[in-house]
């Protein structure tokens, strides 16, 4: 994770230069901060998925689907606002668990199912937009993906971030009884002490411009959510153990098919919440919103260190390839640099990264 800040602030060094000075402006990095959301949050729950040595290839239609699901249910039945964002998340939860039902009882393997759920949903959402695009009318509701946090909450915000990476660092030396001639000790530390500097001119940058957008402030709120579910508690440990061996998981008394599910039903929900926040942001729900994202929330978590083979990577990682492929996407845009090319750069740091982590799992 610490190679992938590097990389981070090196991409951003080397765009800043190309564009002379115009993409480190609080005003890009708030666009980047809102054009990463939405791979981000996908990559919370895919990093799970593949922690658990599976795979989920239905998650950029399905985050489309769901997206169109609540325009139509806000705009065409005309449901409150609250009661459609409810009800998107229990479908996406809803078809979270039927996937992980046909995969931890049915034993049908999570590409072959994941793949059928890529093309029904493509299908679905060219049937209820009948090719069209709805357009979101209601401010409230596009205020989800396109507001900005007012600047004292942005500073309390932070407080909250701090308090909780202090917490974080306190319960992890309390458990891993830590000698304090060791290294260890300092390290924890400097990385609370990192967090805190990043958390901090975070804040300051974002409310230079307008404020926190909407979308990161979800983001931020999922990420320290599902780092607590993944790092301090039983079904966290039980996923990395499912991950790493699943026969082993399930000779310790491990309910394998439980966690696998339970992991699908999270990665629907995520992909509802993804959905209402691209929907919301774009203005409109379209015939072929979502595509490849389940490509970039992939490639996100493999950069962030997480392995294909199940049971290694990270939250926080996730989060990191995620920005670290918006970062080239819009660093690129902005040095007027051809699209075609641009797939074949960020092709070439997706191998690169996985080319690095199988060197590191060698040595």
């Amino acid at each position: 994770m610490y190679a992938m800040v590097i990389a981070l602030v090196c991409i951003w060094l080397i765009f800043t230069l190309l564009t002379g000075g115009t993409f480190l402006s609080n005003r890009n990095l708030s666009n980047l901060s809102r054009q990463g959301t939405v791979t981000a949050i996908l990559a919370l729950g895919m990093v799970l998925v593949i922690i658990s040595a599976n795979i989920d290839l239905s998650v950029g239609f399905g985050a489309g689907l769901l997206g169109a699901i609540t325009a139509i249910i806000h705009v065409q039945w005309e449901i409150p606002i609250f009661v459609t964002i409810l009800a998107v998340i229990g479908i996406g939860g809803l078809i979270g668990v039927v996937q992980g039902f046909l995969i931890a009882y049915q034993r049908i393997p999570a590409f072959i199912v994941t793949l059928g759920g890529f093309l029904v949903f493509r299908g679905l959402m060219l049937a209820f937009t009948k090719g069209e695009t709805i357009l979101l009318h209601d401010n409230w509701l596009k205020d989800i993906g396109n507001a900005y946090l007012p600047s004292h909450l942005g500073w309390g915000l932070m407080g909250i971030g701090l308090a909780l990476s202090g917490y974080l660092l306190l319960r992890q030396n309390s458990t891993a009884n830590l000698n304090k001639n060791d290294n260890s000790l300092l390290l924890r530390i400097i990385k609370t002490a990192v967090t805190w500097g990043g958390i901090i001119a975070f804040v300051v940058t974002m409310n230079s411009y307008k404020g926190i957008p909407m979308p990161a402030c979800i983001l931020l709120g999922l990420t320290f959510i599902f780092h607590f579910i993944a790092n301090h508690t039983r079904f966290g440990r039980y996923v990395y153990a499912v991950g790493g061996n699943a026969e082993a998981a399930y000779l310790s008394g491990i309910n394998v098919r439980s966690i696998t599910l339970r992991v699908f039903a999270l990665m629907g929900a995520l992909m509802a919440i993804a959905g209402i926040v691209m929907t919301t942001r774009l203005g409109s729900a379209g015939p072929d919103a979502g595509r490849l994202l389940e490509l970039d929330a992939i490639a996100a978590c493999v950069i962030g260190g997480a392995s294909l083979m199940g049971g290694r990577g990270t939250i926080f990682g996730a989060v990191l390839g995620a920005f670290v492929m918006a970062s080239l996407s819009n660093g690129m845009s902005m040095a007027n640099m051809d699209i075609a090319w641009q797939d074949v750069i960020k092709g070439i740091v997706l191998v690169t990264a996985v080319g690095f982590d199988m060197a590191s799992r060698k040595s």
